[in-house]
This record gives structure tokens, sequence and C-alpha cells, in this order.
């Protein structure tokens, strides 16, 4: 895959020579700005915290990053302001952070698709995840299911993968929307096995379910917020989370470690916190070390839970590898379902 335009802060070398050189350059970089900017180390925040974010008001997103949002505020002593900005594709919210100054005092919370597949399903783009933002750590995560009517006879991911084999594009799948995360995580499962099934897009997730739970479609992906209801009430089975192990919220649901036909299948959702490209490594390495306290507390640890949303723990040299590779793989799972939304 071609490069995005400019050097990438998300793309980590190969050389070991090339890596030495970087973290030196690194240390020293950072030195130079806790030496350079005194005042700024010993005294950031000096002013209110804006964290812009793709997320609709009153969303899971949204919840979850206010609760961390207000647990930042009594820490650092001074307000943190979310301000929803969602539609676009992100666009929107990064459009309102588009001039933001690098240091610290406006941060974008955007989700995966905005940061690793979009660059695949659209010519153009105003932003530029790997020129114009500069990674601090995911918020949250959350693992997709793979959901089919109570009584549908397929009991495994491995069930579906060999009915697709046998008849390509006779297995019907469902999304909320061509090009949603349910669609994409579809492609993965269909890339990772190599066998073609038909698509049907819903304008609306509790319509894709209901779908799921007569037989309209044969399967669809789900989160344990989107589907886990259904799930519950018993219109609708979980046969596997597109993860390599069970989920700590369906421990009875296999993962794909044990599966003979989709061993490679992963299909997860996460939002993240990101800065202005500029901002020095030092204060994102400090925002970061302080969320992560945070979401370790039992009350919010809680919540989180709740709200069905694993804990995603990296830091921001590891997230912006990990951001790396995912958009290396949509790419390639992309290009091969000749999937584009422009």
């Amino acid at each position: 895959m071609k490069p995005l335009c400019g050097a990438s802060p998300f793309q980590a070398s190969s050389s070991p020579v090339s890596r030495r050189q970087l973290l030196a350059l690194g240390a020293g970089s950072t030195a130079a700005w806790l030496y350079a900017t005194p005042s700024l180390a010993n005294t950031w925040p000096s002013k209110p915290v804006k964290v812009t974010t793709a997320a609709s008001t009153g969303s899971g997103p949204d919840v979850s990053l206010r609760l961390v949002t207000e647990q930042l505020a009594r820490r650092w002593g001074q307000p943190v302001i979310v301000d929803n900005k969602p539609g676009g594709n992100g666009v929107v919210a990064f459009n309102a952070t588009r001039s933001a100054a690098s240091d610290g005092h406006e941060l974008i919370h955007l989700d995966s698709t905005m940061l690793t597949s979009n660059v695949h399903l659209y010519s153009r783009l105003p932003y530029d995840p790997q020129r114009d933002f500069a990674p601090i750590r995911p918020t949250l995560q959350t693992d997709f299911f793979v959901a089919v009517a109570k009584d549908s006879p397929f009991k495994s991911v491995d069930d579906i993968v060999q009915a697709a084999l046998a008849a390509p594009d006779r297995v019907t799948y469902g999304s909320w929307g061509l090009g949603s995360p349910g669609h994409l995580g579809a492609l993965r499962l269909l890339a990772a096995t190599n066998t073609r099934m038909t698509h049907v897009p819903y304008k609306e997730i509790p319509q894709l379910f209901a779908a799921v739970a007569t037989g309209e479609v044969q399967w669809a992906l789900g989160s344990i917020a989107s589907a886990g209801p259904m799930e519950k009430s018993g219109r609708i089975r979980f046969v596997g989370v597109a993860a390599p192990q069970p989920s700590p919220f369906a421990p009875g649901v296999p993962g794909m470690a044990g599966s003979t036909q989709a061993k490679a299948f992963v299909a997860n959702a996460w939002f993240g916190l990101f800065a202005p490209r500029n901002t020095p490594k030092p204060l994102r390495d400090k925002i970061a070390a302080d969320i992560t306290e945070i979401l370790a507390t039992p009350d919010i640890a809680d919540r989180y839970r709740n709200l069905g949303y694993n804990r995603f723990d990296q830091k921001p040299d590891e997230f912006g590898e990990y951001i790396g590779r995912e958009t290396q793989l949509w790419g390639r799972v992309i290009t091969e379902a000749k999937l584009k939304l422009d």
C-alpha cells in the first residue's frame, strides 16, 4: 500500500539501526521540550481543556468519554469540556479542531473507521489521519459477535464459512449500512476465509437484528450494546466473537482461536483520543498515563462494563503502530472487496 502523504508518525521502522536512531531522537526531543518549556511542563493545563468528539450526545462513546473527563478535570484542576461534533465521518469534528494549537488544550476523539478504513473508502478526505493527528491512547473498545436466529442451523462461525464455501454468494449477512462497522467487519471474515457472501444493508440497527431474528438474513455482526438485548431475550444467538478469546461479557461464546476456518477473523470498534500533530510527546504521554489510571479505578471500570466496553490499554507509540497496521490491513480488505463510498 502506498504511504499516505507526508511522513507518518504511525509507521514504525523495521530496521534496528533506524529504530535506535528514532529512539535517540525521541529522547532528545523529550529532553528539549522539558528544558526549553519548563513552564508548560510544570503548569499544564493552564486553562480549560476542550475535547471535541465525533460521538453523538448521549451515545455510549460519549457517556464513557464524559466519565473519564470528569475525573481528568478533578485531577488537572481545570475544566475539561466535551464538545459533540458528530457527522461527516469525522469531518465535522476535524473541522472544529483544524486550527487548534499543539499545546494539549484542544484534543479530538475519533472512532476506528475514521482513523483506519476511511482513507480507503473515500477518494478524498479533508483530513489525513497520519498527517493531522498525534495519538494519545484508546478510550474504549468493543468486540463484535456473530449473531444468528435462535433456530438457525448455524452453530458456529465455521458452519457459516462451510456453507459459504459450498455455495458462494448464497449465504446472506446484514449490517446497519454500506460501509458501516458491521459491514466492514463482515468483509474481514470474507477476506480471512476466502469466501463470498451477499450483503444486505439496513437503515437502522433494530431493523437489522429483527431481520436476523426472523431469518431474513442469516447472520450479522453486533456488539453487546447493539445486539445484546435481543440475545438476552432469546430471539437471536451468538455463535462466536470476532476475537481470539471469548469476551468477558459472554464467556460462553467461543473466540476464533478454536476455529478451524476463521482463526484470523478479528472485528471490533474503538474510539481513541488524539492531539494536533505537533503536540509534544511528553505531554501526550502524561495525558495517556492519567487516563490509564482513571480507567483502572473500580468505579470507572464497573461503569465501563455496564456500557459493554473493554479496556484497551496502549501508550501513544503503541497506539500509533497499531493504527498503522490496521490501516494497511483495511487497505487489503477494502481493495479486495472493491468497495468505495464516493
